[in-house]
């Protein structure tokens, strides 16, 4: 399937970055281009092909995610969070798969899984309150994955989990106003005293070490991949791609640029503007090239039924946040040479340089933490942390 859903989305990218300009200055992605991206099948190449979807190569789903988002900054972001909550949700228990997917395979879920809530042990499950921000595109799902805290009897915090609710039992506080990404409308999510199934919870230590339940029924390789490289690697692929969008609206724009200042002539014709695309080009380059390889390695060895190494989920960790701090030098690179043109709002490089940047501050793109890890793991030093 991963082929037609590439030229289906290649086919819509012309209209995605004609409303990107729109997306930024309102704050909101269209539902048109939801509901189009959902015909091209982008939010189930994630998703069990038992309840509709592709069980793609996820290699795949981060191309349309770059090429997304090097179209407009804030569709990729959302496309590739609501993407891989499809990923995700088949980790649950069966029961919850169900309460999502009987309502037709195209149901979208959101999440903000910082663990603000409270939960609370109540039969049969557990009561839920807290507000969460961040939440991109909840807009448009029937969902949302949240995190929260069990608090025992004594009030103290005992397990961390995550848990799916439905649009019935939150609410959506409208407050994204943002420099950058602003069209993800990644507004607040507010809960008070819901009830939550046993079956629409799941222990993060339990996703951490590859014991997710929904593995019982969802037997394929996909899902025997750890939640700390997928989802990590989808928080990059969007940043990547939409650096990499702006380097190519970036070279076709100063192709025919004469300068008007430091002597004129052609901008392609000065040695330190060659240089600098150059650099940038390299820098996405070994982004794209390092998170692949470490893709298609770890779905391999799932593929084989093989156990995934550590010192492998380290270092797809490890490229995943250097990825992305190559494609901010990239895009720094290029807004300091593109001329003044690139300071007005709404320019394509000055959109594609907020966003980025944006993306970059994401916990997941945490630059020293994943470093630290990776050099953890080579000295041979324990490493426990549920983003490996």
């Amino acid at each position: 399937m991963s082929d037609e859903v590439l030229e289906a989305v290649r086919g819509l990218l012309p209209g995605i970055a004609d409303r990107a300009r729109s997306v930024d200055e309102k704050g909101r992605i269209p539902e048109t281009t939801i509901r189009e991206l959902t015909g091209a099948g982008v939010f189930r190449m994630l998703q069990p092909a038992r309840y509709g979807g592709a069980e793609d190569d996820p290699v795949a789903f981060y191309r349309v995610v770059r090429d997304v988002a090097g179209a407009c900054g804030s569709t990729g972001w959302v496309t590739a969070v609501l993407g891989v909550h499809a990923w995700h949700l088949a980790l649950f228990p069966d029961a919850a798969q169900r309460e999502v997917w009987d309502a037709g395979p195209d149901v979208l879920v959101a999440s903000s899984y910082a663990p603000i809530g409270r939960l609370t042990p109540v039969e049969g499950g557990y009561e839920l309150s807290g507000r969460w921000g961040f939440s991109s595109g909840c807009e448009f799902a029937s969902w949302v994955l949240l995190g929260g805290l069990v608090v025992g009897a004594e009030g103290r915090p005992v397990d961390f989990m995550t848990v799916l609710v439905p649009a019935q039992d939150y609410e959506i506080h409208q407050v994204w106003d943002s420099m950058g990404l602003r069209g993800t409308a990644s507004d607040d999510i507010v809960v008070d005293r819901a009830f939550v199934p046993e079956h629409r919870t799941m222990r993060n230590y339990d996703l951490a070490h590859l014991r997710a339940p929904g593995r019982k029924v969802n037997t394929g390789p996909l899902y025997r991949m750890p939640f700390g490289t997928v989802f990590t690697t989808t928080v990059a692929a969007s940043v990547i791609g939409t650096v990499d969008g702006c380097y190519r609206s970036y070279v076709a724009a100063m192709r025919d640029r004469i300068r008007l200042s430091l002597g004129g002539g052609r901008f392609v014709e000065d040695q330190f503007a060659q240089v600098s695309v150059a650099r940038a080009a390299s820098e996405i380059d070994a982004a794209v090239l390092q998170t692949e390889r470490n893709i298609r390695e770890v779905y391999e060895h799932a593929v084989a039924g093989e156990p995934i190494p550590m010192e492998l989920r380290l270092r797809a960790r490890r490229d995943q946040v250097r990825g992305t701090e190559r494609a901010i030098e990239a895009i720094d690179i290029l807004f300091k040479t593109a001329g003044g043109n690139s300071l007005r709002r709404g320019h394509v490089i000055e959109r594609a340089w907020r966003d980025a940047h944006a993306g970059s501050v994401h916990v997941a793109n945490d630059p020293e933490r994943a470093l630290s890890m990776y050099g953890r793991g080579e000295f041979g030093l324990t490493v426990e942390d549920n983003l490996v």
